[in-house]
């Protein structure tokens, strides 16, 4: 009897895919013969950043007098905006991988992004992961960036993937990017 288990794969993303993405990673699977299944993993923009911008007024008063405007914040309000706009980030990401015929399903990770990734490796068994992000040139210098953690934590192959390129355009010929 055919195993009939799909064959799964766990994409790590920093911001949602465009449809184009979606396409240049569903290549990526035209040839497999078992059914592919999609595990999109996004992480919660980062909440205390946006509310520390939000607050990058104070402390351009006087600093001697003690005295700092306190700008009118709603906490709440910046992390249900933060929760939103990731969640349409991750519902933009599924609706263009399933576009291109994938099945795919996801998840707004509050966890360390790598923990998660290892986390959903195992839960679902996955074959590779995939991980989709900026250029972070100095990070992955000095391999401390989330293709470099997740290849000495998780047990299956990872490719990293430059957001918004295609497979020409990035380093290594259509590797994605490996180093400097």
């Amino acid at each position: 009897m055919p195993d009939s288990s799909p064959y799964s794969v766990v994409i790590l993303l920093e911001e949602g895919l465009t449809s184009d993405d979606a396409t240049r990673v569903r290549s990526l699977h035209e040839g497999i013969e078992d059914p592919v299944a999609y595990h999109v993993l996004l992480p919660l923009d980062d909440a205390p950043a946006r509310l520390q911008a939000a607050m990058g007024g104070i402390g351009v008063a006087d600093p001697l007098s003690g005295q700092f405007p306190l700008p009118e914040i709603d906490v709440r309000e910046i992390v249900a905006q933060v929760r939103e706009d990731s969640q349409r980030a991750l519902d933009q990401t599924l609706e263009a991988l399933r576009a291109t015929g994938a099945t795919a399903q996801g998840t707004l990770v509050t966890l360390d992004p790598i923990d998660a990734l290892s986390e959903k490796v195992t839960e679902v068994d996955a074959r590779e992961a995939i991980i989709i992000t900026e250029p972070h040139v100095v990070a992955e210098f000095f391999h401390v960036d989330w293709t470099s953690q997740a290849r000495r934590r998780v047990g299956v192959p990872i490719l990293h993937l430059l957001e918004h390129e295609n497979f020409d355009e990035q380093a290594g010929g259509g590797e994605g990017i490996s180093g400097l």
